[in-house]
């Protein structure tokens, strides 16, 4: 009766081992399955996502005119690089569609100057972006050269101007896009 006994309960031991493995390949395929179900759901909605956004998504044409009033006082003395702050003096439309209203936070730069005694550059600004519901959004104009000083003959025959030019808050600038904005 031992031995009997014995392979009995070696057969129902190797049964139960076939069971546990079975159930440990099924808990297996049931936790990878729960795994991939959660990769496809994170996938589907970064995917929406990105679509929603596309859909939101507006474009200002390269060309389109940009005036502005300046906010921020600077000279044809100030130095390359200095930014600047100006509000949309109008509404931007395209396609029938206001993208950017007056009054909206724009922002440049000044791209050469007189701040060097050594070199003659006129004061020449560019927008660098625009506040696109909080956020600024970078945009590329061309250079605009606001107003200019006093030329004397001489100083006309030799390119010498005199003075500082002043943009005061209100000056206002027009300037165009060099590429498209996408926002």
């Amino acid at each position: 009766m031992t031995s009997g006994a014995t392979s009995l309960s070696l057969a129902t031991i190797g049964d139960q081992f076939k069971l546990d493995l079975i159930y440990a390949a099924q808990t297996l395929t049931l936790q990878t399955n729960m795994i991939r179900d959660k990769f496809v759901a994170v996938i589907t909605i970064i995917c929406a996502c990105v679509a929603a956004s596309s859909l939101n998504a507006a474009t200002i044409p390269a060309g389109t005119t940009l005036t502005v009033n300046s906010v921020s006082q600077f000279s044809s003395r100030a130095a390359v690089g200095k930014t600047f702050e100006a509000k949309l003096a109008q509404d931007v439309s395209a396609n029938g569609k206001i993208l950017l209203k007056a009054g909206s936070k724009v922002f440049g730069k000044i791209a050469s100057s007189r701040s060097n005694p050594h070199k003659n550059d006129p004061l020449t600004v560019e927008l660098t972006s625009v506040s696109v519901n909080g956020r600024n959004v970078p945009v590329k104009t061309n250079a605009f050269q606001p107003g200019s000083p006093t030329v004397t003959g001489r100083q006309a025959r030799y390119g010498h101007t005199a003075g500082t030019l002043m943009i005061t808050p209100g000056t206002k600038m027009q300037f165009q896009l060099v590429q498209p904005v996408t926002f």
